[in-house]
C-alpha cells in the first residue's frame, strides 16, 4: 500500500491544503449537482413546465439515495481521518470496507419497495393529473439506477478520505459530461422526455460507479481494502452511523420536508408555482454548493489534525472555513438577488414561470450568506467525532425549524409564507450552531493551551479510538 503522507496535512499552510481539498471537492459535487440542474435545464427548455414540476416532485426520493451515499461516504471518511491521524491504517481499511456494505444493503433496501408501486408513490409525493406521467416515467427509471448513484456519492468520499482527491474528481467530471451529452441525444434528438433524463443520469452514474471501482481493485490507491473488509465490524459500523447518521438525517429531513413543502405549494399556488420551486430549489443547490464544498474541504485538515493532537491548526482551519464560506456566500446573495431572472431564464423561456420564480428566489435566499457557518460547524462536528452536535447541526433546520413554518406561515400569508419560511429556518439555524461551536471553539483553545505547555507531546483527544460514546 501506497505510504499516506502525514506532512502535508500535519504541517502545511491552511489555506494550502483547503485549496487542495476543496478545488477536486468542489468539480465532485458540482458534478453531482449537474445531474439534476442539467435534467431540468433540459426539460424546462425541451418539454415544458409541468415536467420540471413532475421533476421536483419526485425529487425527494434522489435525496434520499444522495443521504444513504452521504451518510455512509462522511461517517466512514471522519473515522477514516482520525484513524490516519492515529496511524491506524487497519482501522481506515476496515472503514472502506464497511462504508460501502452499509451503502449497498441500504440501496437495496429502499429501491425495492420504491419499485413496487411507482404511481402511488408519485401521488403521495403531490404529482396532480398534469404530472402524474412525467414523474412516473422519470421515478421508475431512477430507482432502478439508484444503487449506482448511492455508491457513487460513497466511493469518491472514501477516495479522497484516503488521500487521492484527483480520482473522484476525473470520475464524477466525466460523468457529468456523459450526463449532459446523453441529455441532448436522448430529450433532444430520440424526443424521449424525462425518461431520457431518467436514462441519461443512470448511465453516467453506472460508469462512475464502475471507474471508481477500478481504482480500488486495479489502480494504485493510497488507501486500499481487501473483501474481508466488507464483513460487518460492528464497532466500526457503529461509530460510521454514529457520525454519519448527521448526514443521512439531514438529507432524511431534506426529503421528508420537501415532501411537504411541495404539497404546500401545489396546494396554494397550483403547478406552475409548483415549477417555480423547482427552479429555485436547482438554483439553490448551485448557489449553496460552493459554501458546502469549502466545508467539506475542512474534514479530512480538521479530523488529521484533531487526531494528531495540533489543536492551533483545528483552529485556524476553523477560522479561514468559516470566513471562505461566508464571502462565497456573500457574493452569491448578491448577484441572485440583482439579477434573478438572468438565473432562471436559463431553466425556462415560459414569461409566467419566469415571474414567478424569480419573485421567489429574491425571498428564499435573503439570508443565504449566514449558511456559510452553518456548513463549517457541521463539518467540524463530523470531523472531531462530535455525533450528538454533528446531527443538530445538520437535521434541525429541516425538521425543527422549516417544518413548522411551511405548515403555519402558508395559512396567514399564503404561497409569499412558503418563499418566507426558509430564511427564518436559516436564521434560526445559524443562532443554534453558533451556540454550539461556542462552547468547542473555548475548548479547542484551552486544548491548545495545554498542548504548548507540553510541546514535546501533541496532546491526542479520548475520541480517536472511534468510540462514539467519547465523542457524544
Amino acid at each position: 500500500m501506497k505510504k499516506i503522507d502525514k506532512n502535508s496535512l500535519d504541517s502545511d499552510h491552511v489555506c494550502r491544503l483547503l485549496f487542495i481539498f476543496t478545488l477536486p471537492a468542489f468539480f465532485a459535487m458540482a458534478v453531482h449537482t449537474l445531474y439534476n440542474v442539467v435534467d431540468t435545464i433540459f426539460i424546462g427548455q425541451y418539454v415544458g413546465p409541468y415536467a420540471i414540476a413532475a421533476l421536483s416532485l419526485v425529487f425527494p426520493v434522489q435525496i434520499l439515495s444522495i443521504g444513504i451515499g452521504h451518510m455512509a461516504g462522511m461517517g466512514g471518511a471522519s473515522l477514516i481521518s482520525r484513524s490516519l491521524g492515529a496511524g491506524k491504517i487497519q482501522q481506515a481499511e476496515k472503514a472502506v470496507g464497511n462504508s460501502i456494505m452499509i451503502t449497498a444493503v441500504l440501496s437495496i433496501l429502499v429501491t425495492i419497495p420504491g419499485l413496487i408501486n411507482v404511481p402511488l408513490l408519485c401521488r403521495w409525493l403531490g404529482a396532480t393529473d398534469n404530472t402524474i406521467v412525467y414523474a412516473s416515467d422519470y421515478l421508475f427509471v431512477i430507482l432502478i439506477g439508484m444503487l449506482f448513484m448511492t455508491f457513487g456519492m460513497t466511493l469518491s468520499t472514501l477516495i479522497r478520505a484516503g488521500g487521492n482527491a484527483r480520482v473522484p474528481m476525473i470520475g464524477m467530471v466525466c460523468s457529468a459530461a456523459l450526463n449532459i451529452v446523453l441529455d441532448a441525444i436522448f430529450i433532444i434528438t430520440f424526443g424521449m422526455g424525462v425518461k431520457g433524463a431518467a436514462w441519461a443520469t443512470v448511465i453516467s452514474q453506472v460508469l462512475c460507479t464502475i471507474y471508481f471501482l477500478g481504482y480500488y481493485f486495479w489502480g494504485k490507491p493510497a488507501l486500499s481494502f481487501k473483501l474481508a473488509d466488507l464483513w460487518p465490524d460492528w464497532k466500526i459500523i457503529k461509530d460510521i452511523f454514529a457520525i454519519g447518521v448527521s448526514a443521512l438525517g439531514m438529507t432524511l429531513a431534506g426529503s421528508f420536508s420537501a415532501i411537504i413543502v411541495n404539497r404546500t405549494v401545489v396546494s396554494y399556488g397550483g403547478d406552475m408555482a409548483m415549477s417555480a420551486y423547482g427552479i429555485v430549489n436547482r438554483v439553490m443547490m448551485f448557489a449553496i454548493m460552493p459554501s458546502i464544498v469549502a466545508a467539506q474541504g475542512l474534514q479530512p485538515i480538521i479530523g488529521f489534525n484533531y487526531g494528531a493532537g495540533r489543536f492551533d491548526r483545528v483552529i485556524k482551519s476553523i477560522k479561514i472555513g468559516t470566513f471562505a464560506t461566508t464571502l462565497i456566500g456573500v457574493l452569491v446573495y448578491l448577484y441572485v438577488f440583482f439579477k434573478p431572472e438572468s438565473v432562471v431564464m436559463i431553466f425556462t423561456a415560459d414569461r409566467e414561470l419566469i415571474d414567478i420564480a424569480s419573485y421567489a428566489v429574491k425571498r428564499v435566499f435573503c439570508v443565504m450568506y449566514l449558511i456559510g457557518l452553518i456548513n463549517v460547524g457541521a463539518t467540524v462536528f463530523q470531523s472531531i467525532g462530535k455525533a450528538v452536535q454533528s446531527f443538530l447541526s445538520t437535521v434541525t433546520r429541516s425538521i425543527l425549524f422549516l417544518l413548522p413554518a411551511i405548515l403555519i406561515m402558508p395559512g396567514f400569508m399564503g404561497l409569499d409564507g412558503v418563499w418566507w419560511a426558509f430564511p427564518i429556518a436559516d436564521l434560526l439555524t445559524f443562532a443554534l450552531v453558533l451556540f454550539m461551536l461556542a462552547p468547542l471553539w473555548f475548548e479547542l483553545k484551552r486544548l491548545n493551551s495545554a498542548a504548548k505547555a507540553v510541546s514535546s507531546e501533541p496532546l491526542v483527544p479520548d475520541s480517536i479510538e472511534g468510540s462514539s460514546q467519547a465523542v457524544a
